[in-house]
């Protein structure tokens, strides 16, 4: 909204004086959002009569938790079931031209995604390690507050695991609104200068194949390069649960190796978001109760919280190919949808991907405003196996963003409207 106040609504007759951003506020919005999203789960574990344990929780053996709590008390609880649903921590950069140690997070200087939404002030210049999914998100709330971002990607490319041309728009869209970005490039040191308030951070960094190398300085740097299951001190090992490259090992029924144990989120095979856990964490309970839970992994969104947003559900157009599946592709750009012209969100496009066969989507991707909204239509789509046929001949309200998807359902069969 600062960015919209500052440079979006004179074009649209609304002019205001220069907008001035006061941080702590917007911080204290933040945190009071926060605050009223864990008090209302509190709230829900008193009405459903859940009883909570409030400590380090450590796994003793199949039926037995043991939880150390904040004065040092031990108790141990004993269960039927239990259901490991402990997420992911931050995935360590590591200096490999220095010592081979980590590079340490201060959260003040050096961050994680953590840090990077509680800082005290804008920084002049933000290094985002990492062009995937959390640098490009809080990298662009940062530019969009007047931070300078530059992004050091070790591919060439960013959004890793998108589809190619959505993440190749999405990159120009970035640019032009002052991202910089340095791609096929490793970062090789980051070092500290100054003291206190002049306390900056050097950040040394080559090519992939070590032809140049150059440093950038910045006043803070997002070490964004990913995230891992966090199953340390859990007992797990100790416990006899197998895990494989750092993940719990689970059945379909989400059941570890240990009797009674199942697991969930980030701790198991899948992407590591917020939404899949839940539906997970739905399913193990359907099953505790004797029904039969089940997750839809093909048909999990994804969705990139920036300006414009970036969603996509299905497979890419690149996985097709892979896959040697015979596409149809249908696309539409919002610049040819009234109400993108008149909101001023005319970047982007939607795509959709069909099997030429079948007619059925296998995947719809899109770039644009509300795109982590529009998705939703093109999931449940898909999740009652439908086709760009289905989605085409059924009536949308205009003037909506969402006649873009019917549009490029309609595109699958080179028969698009208004382009």
């Amino acid at each position: 909204m600062f960015e919209e106040a500052a440079h979006g609504l004179a074009p649209l007759g609304v002019i205001v004086d220069p907008p001035r951003l006061d941080l702590s506020a917007m911080m204290k919005h933040k945190d009071d959002t926060v605050g009223a999203n864990v008090n209302g789960v509190a709230f829900l574990f008193r009405k459903h009569k859940i009883e909570s344990f409030r400590g380090v929780g450590r796994l003793k053996g199949a039926g037995r938790v043991e939880v150390v709590g904040a004065d040092g008390a031990v108790q141990t609880i004993e269960t039927k079931n239990i259901v490991l649903a402990t997420g992911s921590a931050v995935a360590p950069l590591r200096d490999r031209d220095a010592s081979g140690a980590e590079i340490a997070i201060d959260e003040k200087l050096i961050l994680s995604s953590t840090g990077a939404l509680a800082l005290a002030k804008t920084p002049k210049r933000l290094v985002v390690v990492g062009a995937g999914v959390i640098g490009l998100e809080l990298g662009s709330v940062w530019q969009r507050l007047g931070t300078e971002v530059n992004a050091i990607e070790y591919l060439d490319r960013i959004l890793p695991g998108f589809d190619l041309e959505i993440a190749a728009r999405f990159q120009k869209i970035l640019e032009k609104q002052g991202f910089e970005f340095r791609l096929a490039s490793k970062v090789t040191g980051v070092r500290r200068e100054g003291t206190g308030k002049a306390e900056r951070a050097v950040v040394s960094y080559s090519s992939v194949d070590g032809a140049t190398s150059d440093t950038i300085e910045a006043d803070a740097v997002l070490i964004a390069t990913g995230r891992i299951p966090f199953t340390q001190g859990l007992g797990l090992e100790d416990a006899g649960v197998a895990l494989e490259r750092g993940r719990i090992v689970i059945d379909e029924g989400f059941a570890t190796n240990v009797p009674g144990v199942y697991a969930i989120g980030d701790v198991v095979r899948g992407p590591m978001l917020a939404h899949k856990a839940e539906d997970e964490g739905i399913a193990v309970a359907e099953i505790l109760a004797g029904q039969a839970g089940h997750v839809n992994y093909v048909v999990i969104p994804s969705v990139v919280y920036t300006m414009p947003e970036v969603a996509a559900v299905g497979i890419t157009e690149e996985e097709a190919k892979s896959g040697g599946i015979e596409v149809a592709i249908g696309k539409f750009p919002f610049t040819a949808n009234g109400r993108a012209r008149a909101m001023r969100a005319t970047d982007g496009f939607v795509k959709i991907i069909a099997d030429a066969a079948t007619d059925r989507v296998l995947g719809v991707h899109i770039v644009g405003a509300a795109a982590g909204e529009l998705i939703a239509e093109a999931a449940v789509l898909m999740e009652f196996s439908g086709s760009s046929e289905d989605l085409a001949r059924t009536s949308h309200a205009h003037p909506t963003l969402s006649e873009a998807m019917r549009e490029a359902a309609f595109a699958v069969a080179k028969r698009a409207i208004h382009i």
